[in-house]
């Protein structure tokens, strides 16, 4: 069993950086989050489309949410974490469609509190799943998807020097219409040292 994980790091700054299983207790402050950044998250936000029969899909409440989340986390499909700052509920990173067998990849999701933006917390919190990904999961391949609109994430793979694979016409459903994305991918031995540590020596290392 690689669930519940709980990863930690500090950044240069003594900022500390928390992915952790999101709880029913985050309720609260997931509402307040997600209310007060509304405007900043709906363009990014997945949808169901209204002619899929699928309506059952979108969780009827945060607990059932959460709910949902921990039984993909432990039966291993997912690695749904919160991401902390100093503490502090800021946002959530998934590691979904986890498989193994041939394949061995899964995929990224992210979303994070816009006060705390552009100040490389996001990136951290992506290194670090992507290592959990490749030493702990032992997986191949990890893609993110990212719509070419969406300049926040692109400096997210930028900064962590993850290079584009493709193009999907029309991949998902966002914001009420399906939606072209960039693919992005990290494979096992890519980052020798590992995505953190390539991240930091790069980005971060004032000398």
């Amino acid at each position: 069993m690689t669930w519940p994980a709980t990863l930690t790091e500090f950044d240069p700054s003594g900022t500390r950086i928390t992915l952790r299983p999101l709880r029913m207790r985050d309720r609260a402050a997931w509402v307040e989050v997600r209310s007060r950044n509304e405007h900043w998250l709906r363009p990014w936000d997945a949808t169901v489309p209204p002619t899929s029969g699928w309506q059952s899909d979108v969780p009827a409440s945060f607990r059932t949410m959460v709910r949902r989340l921990r039984k993909e986390a432990q039966e291993g499909r997912m690695l749904p974490w919160a991401i902390e700052v100093d503490g502090r509920f800021t946002g959530q990173l998934t590691v979904g469609g986890i498989a193994y067998g041939s394949y061995r990849g899964a995929h990224i999701g992210y979303w994070i509190d816009s006060r705390l933006a552009g100040r490389g917390i996001v990136p951290t919190a992506v290194a670090m799943a992507l290592d959990y990904c490749f030493d702990v999961l032992e997986l191949h391949r990890v893609e993110i998807n990212i719509r070419p609109q969406n300049v926040a994430s692109l400096r997210v793979v930028a900064k962590l020097g993850i290079r584009q694979e493709g193009y999907r016409p029309a991949y998902l459903h966002i914001n009420g219409e399906w939606h072209d994305h960039l693919v992005y991918v990290a494979m096992q031995g890519e980052f020798p040292a590992g995505v953190l540590e390539h991240f930091r020596r790069v980005h971060l290392d004032p000398s």
